[in-house]
């Protein structure tokens, strides 16, 4: 399970404060996909960088398997696979020698890591170009090589940021596939996102961050009667508008399991 508790974080610079979470709290137990939704500067990447333990919040915490970030933030991080677009592949290895060096690094031993790779091979039909250099590939060949890499030792954990930035309706597709694989596996998936219409597709639930603040949180049922509105955009246009809701964070604890009290 994902939990964040509270979670307050505060930039400083030339005498000025920038408030980038506002007590952001929510939690995703194994099987769940949970996108944590809002625009540019909302505070998603602030949050993803405080649960891998990547950044210290000001106060609150983030766990991992009931494991804190901070002192043990390593041990958390062997629990989480990154998926990211902005996560680079290394042009001269093969992906095969990738994926396999990945391995290593988390300590996968050597006939494990092979059978896995065996078996990303095929789920994510990477055959065609596993001993090609990493720099001979497309674009949506490199992002299928990502979301080998998150997998090659197995996390209970999933973070995936922007997952199909740049990627074509081919690409996106796999990403899509890929998210439905992982909830298969009974990991914890949680998905930072500004497509919203993306985020429908592939959620159980959903946050709603504008400005640091969770201004709701739950299935998309529950969010419906909650603002009012059938669609996200529709949601995020009038929290955009509005501004917050006086009961944003009473709203943003409901709608699933967070043992925070």
């Amino acid at each position: 399970m994902i939990v964040a508790s509270n979670l307050v974080k505060n930039f400083r610079w030339s005498g000025r404060t920038t408030q980038a979470l506002r007590g952001v709290s929510f939690a995703v137990p194994a099987g769940e996909v949970f996108g944590l939704l809002g625009p540019n500067g909302a505070g998603k990447t602030t949050t993803l960088r405080i649960i891998m333990g990547l950044l210290r919040p000001d106060s609150g915490y983030a766990e991992i398997g009931g494991v804190r970030t901070g002192p043990n933030s390593a041990a958390v991080r062997a629990n989480i696979g990154m998926v990211s677009t902005n996560d680079g592949v290394y042009p001269w290895l093969t992906v095969r020698e990738m994926l396999m060096y990945f391995a290593d690094l988390y300590a996968v031993p050597f006939d494990l890591a092979r059978e896995r790779l065996d078996r990303l091979v095929q789920q994510l039909q990477l055959a065609a170009f596993l001993d090609q250099r990493c720099c001979t590939l497309s674009t949506g060949q490199k992002q299928r090589v990502i979301l080998a890499r998150g997998l090659m030792h197995d996390p209970p954990v999933m973070l995936l940021d922007e997952p199909t930035r740049g990627l074509d309706v081919v690409g996106s597709q796999t990403v899509f596939e890929f998210i439905f694989h992982l909830k298969q596996l009974g990991k914890a998936v949680l998905l930072s996102t500004h497509r919203l219409d993306e985020a429908e597709r592939v959620c159980d639930r959903f946050g709603l961050l504008h400005r640091g603040d969770l201004m709701y949180a739950g299935s998309l049922a529950e969010i419906r009667e909650a603002t009012q509105h059938r669609h996200l955009t529709d949601m995020f246009l009038s929290m955009m508008r509005d501004g917050l809701p006086p009961n944003a964070q009473q709203s943003a604890a409901t709608g699933g399991p967070c043992p925070l009290e």
